[in-house]
């Protein structure tokens, strides 16, 4: 079977380096400097595949993605980028988009994504069945970083924001759970619906399932009136619930009923109210553990595991923070009515040297505490202020193989994988870091600096 590529970029190099690395016997691949230029040469011989830049002069790969998507329908389509904007990732894969690729590209990993796309082409021919095209819908940018795994967990937000399928998200404290929740509210069809969240461990179990469910007058000493619940305020929205793992097993079969029946029983009713709202929750918890020691009902588990998303924590990815640290500067700047201040590296090494066991939300009330305290316009090492937790420290259980294990993946983090770097800092040779990695099955994030790559 013949494939035909089409590879849209500005960049010449990149054109001819791609076109060199993907052509094959069986492969033909053209090439267009523009949008323009390649919708101009389509004609009627629809290529199978276009690789699109997402940055160009005029029609940028979005737009052209939203043209194909009506044109040409069988054809699909993969953005590259080097400006690594996650909004856009969740973008490109609502709006159809085969997968985003990051550069400088993984040429190994090309070869394997073209493959699959073309083994689901068969696959899609045999049984005739066409792809639908994703929602459009924009994502905002609330959200910061370009750690891969964070890139992974904005794909799937692109593809699960359309539907009302129940999420759970995982994760430590201030990893920024919510922030997702919202992501996939705004995401969604019924984005203009509330977005109604509930910290299931901030208030009493009785006064929890009034809130959520609502009270009948007279349900109880102080319910002078009817009060609708959170789930009848949130319409066809969504409903977030915090710390889910937190609740009681009643609460627990309380709110199976709702995701199995889609109603509930007001305190004091005595007929239940329907509800469309979309259930999101989230927890620090181990829930495997709960259900093991049975503090969490397996079939509430199961349903609430219809779509899983687990947040990394801040110190596993820790080549985000410089990006993160100017996010808050830049919206901590304009909550105090003054100009970005720049940060400086001796202000920057001390956040990259941080472990962050309160995650982002601790890094965004450090970097806030550093616009506000700074002279200038300049954050410098004094400005940062960090709390060290003694609860944070490694155990005096751990090996030195874990000990060993967690610096690297640091070091590793905070270099956005690049090997030479981190063996540097680690004062190691570059193979006994490869020695390492291998050891310890270590997934590098987004790397610079190793062959095969284009970009």
């Amino acid at each position: 079977m013949s494939r035909s590529i089409l590879v849209v970029d500005d960049d010449a190099r990149i054109l001819t380096a791609l076109s060199e690395a993907i052509a094959d016997e069986t492969t033909e691949v053209r090439i267009a400097a523009s949008a323009e230029s390649a919708l101009a040469a389509m004609g009627r011989a629809l290529p199978d595949v276009v690789l699109s830049d997402l940055r160009m002069p005029g029609m940028d790969g979005i737009e052209l993605l939203r043209l194909l998507r009506e044109r040409a329908p069988a054809t699909e389509v993969v953005i590259m980028t080097a400006y690594q904007d996650l909004p856009t990732v969740a973008t490109a894969m609502r709006e159809g988009a085969q997968d985003f690729l990051v550069k400088p590209l993984d040429l190994h990993q090309l070869r394997r994504l073209l493959d699959r796309i073309f083994e689901d082409r068969r696959t899609r021919e045999r049984s005739r069945r066409n792809s639908t095209a994703g929602a459009h819908q924009a994502i905002s940018d609330r959200l910061v970083g370009s750690d891969r795994r964070l890139i992974e967990i904005f794909k799937l937000i692109g593809r699960v924001a359309s539907s009302r399928s129940t999420v759970i998200i995982r994760g430590e404290s201030g990893t920024g759970k919510e922030l997702i929740a919202r992501e996939i509210h705004d995401g969604s069809p019924y984005a203009d619906e509330p977005f109604v969240a509930v910290n299931c461990t901030a208030m009493p179990e009785t006064l929890l399932e009034s809130e959520l469910f609502g009270h009948v007058r007279g349900a109880f000493t102080g319910a002078a009136r009817d009060r609708k619940g959170r789930f009848a305020l949130a319409g066809k929205g969504t409903v977030f619930l915090d710390e889910i793992g937190d609740t009681s097993a009643e609460f627990q079969s309380k709110l199976l009923r709702v995701l199995q029946e889609h109603e509930y029983y007001p305190v004091g009713a005595e007929r239940p109210e329907r509800t469309e709202a979309r259930v999101i929750a989230a927890t620090h918890r181990n829930l495997e553990r709960m259900l093991a020691a049975g503090e969490f009902r397996e079939d509430l588990y199961y349903r609430l595991r219809v779509v899983e998303i687990e947040v990394p924590p801040l110190r596993e990815r820790m080549s985000d923070v410089p990006d993160l640290a100017e996010h808050f500067i830049a919206k901590a700047s304009r909550s105090a009515g003054r100009d970005p201040q720049i940060l400086a590296q001796g202000a920057l090494d001390r956040l990259l040297g941080h472990s962050w066991p309160g995650n982002v939300r601790e890094l965004e009330n450090c970097v806030t505490r550093a616009v506000l305290t700074a002279a200038g316009d300049v954050i410098r090492p004094e400005n940062v202020e960090l709390i060290e937790r003694p609860d944070a420290e490694p155990g005096l259980d751990m090996t030195l193989a874990e000990a060993e294990r967690r610096h690297v993946i640091r070091i590793l983090a905070a270099t956005g994988g690049h090997k030479t770097k981190s063996a540097e800092i680690l004062g190691i040779s570059r193979p006994r870091l490869d020695r390492l990695i291998a050891r310890y099955e270590l997934e590098l994030p987004g790397s610079d600096d190793e062959p095969g790559e284009v970009g």
